[in-house]
């Protein structure tokens, strides 16, 4: 059995065709390059701003937290509605499904290059801000890894299911649109959680992207900013019911796209 056969190497044939197309894309590239750093400098301003209202504001948790997500939603979600669509548009979905390729390593392999890049870029953000603004270790790296993997899973189920809803890639920035604002507004990235009355703070965090990203600042703070921070064992209390709203909203988001997902063009 070659390695071409094996699901693994599917999907990393795949993903090198992705990345191939991807790095030809300048349009696609300067949204996962530069557009994130644009926003996350937009971020450090609303922040400061927010500060001046919020007495105990941690900037530079928000910040980094914030930068994360900014970077996860553009990078993974933005980007892979359109080259789902584009790709079902060219007829690239189809052909692949008449070969060995099952749909998951199909929707996975087009997936690796958005999601390796915004992890990457993830990294950076982190090991830049620890070193720049002076930050602790992370307070528990597992719930931090969990929240980016939680991230990354929900917004690629999203990314598909957003792209069952766009007709072409010119459209994907209008139905992609309610989502990002949702997620910025709502999810504590541009407004943080606890500068809003408490009754709209706890509606947010039932949002379907807060969780996961709430994960990234428990993780590595030890607090979602609601409370004192928490030790490594006390991050685990303030992280589960993220956690588990995470994963829930993950697999209700994977069932849809499974659901509703198209492979041919829309009509």
């Amino acid at each position: 059995m070659t390695a071409a056969t094996t699901p693994t190497g599917r999907l990393l044939a795949l993903g090198r065709a992705e990345a191939t197309l991807l790095r030809r894309n300048r349009t696609a590239m300067f949204m996962a390059l530069a557009l994130p750093l644009i926003l996350v400098g937009t971020l450090r301003s609303v922040l400061g701003k927010a500060a001046e209202h919020t007495p105990g504001l941690d900037v530079n948790a928000n910040l980094v937290a914030g930068s994360m997500g900014v970077v996860l939603l553009i990078v993974i979600y933005c980007n892979l509605t359109s080259a789902y669509t584009a790709r079902r548009t060219d007829l690239v979905l189809k052909r692949l499904r008449t070969g060995e390729a099952t749909d998951a390593e199909i929707l996975l392999g087009t997936a690796a290059p958005a999601v390796g890049l915004a992890l990457a870029q993830c990294l950076l953000l982190g090991v830049g801000g620890a070193l720049l603004l002076d930050l602790p270790a992370p307070v528990n790296p597992l719930l931090l890894l969990a929240g980016l993997a939680l991230t990354a899973a929900l917004l690629t189920a999203l990314a598909a299911l957003s792209s069952a809803f766009t007709k072409t890639v010119e459209t994907a920035g209008i139905t992609t649109l309610p989502l990002l604002l949702v997620a910025q507004l709502g999810s504590g990235l541009m407004i943080p959680l606890e500068s809003l009355p408490d009754s709209v703070a706890n509606v947010c965090r039932l949002l379907p992207t807060t969780p996961a990203l709430q994960l990234l600042r428990i993780g590595w703070f030890g607090t979602d900013g609601s409370g004192p921070a928490e030790d490594f064992a006390g991050s685990w209390g303030q992280g589960a019911v993220p956690l588990l709203l995470a994963v829930a909203w993950t697999g209700v988001a994977a069932w849809a796209a499974r659901r509703w997902f198209r492979w041919e063009p829309r009509r």
